[in-house]
């Protein structure tokens, strides 16, 4: 017997189950996180400022450095909450 040339049987299209639920409450956080360091660096007068002076550097220059190492750690909790929000189930 002769297999003969058969086309492949055609994939089936993937099942679209749709988004992934999501916890809005983390989602939430997650973007009050994120608001957080441009509200403290668009309010210019709450920092527009000398004193205290951290090793000579005017309160204006260190504030500002320091929320560099704020707004990493923030954004980094808001993408781990958003990751988190967005799992299916039990998923880890």
């Amino acid at each position: 017997m002769s297999l003969g040339n058969h086309p492949p049987d055609p994939v089936p299209p993937p099942h679209d189950e749709g988004p992934p639920p999501t916890d809005r409450r983390k989602m939430a956080a997650a973007g009050v996180l994120l608001l957080i360091p441009i509200v403290a660096l668009v309010w210019v007068p709450s920092y527009a400022r000398t004193e205290p002076e951290l090793l000579g550097f005017p309160f204006f220059f260190w504030y500002q450095f320091v929320w560099v190492f704020v707004c990493s750690a923030l954004t980094w909790t808001a993408y781990k909450l958003t990751l988190s929000a967005r799992r299916r189930g039990g998923d880890r």
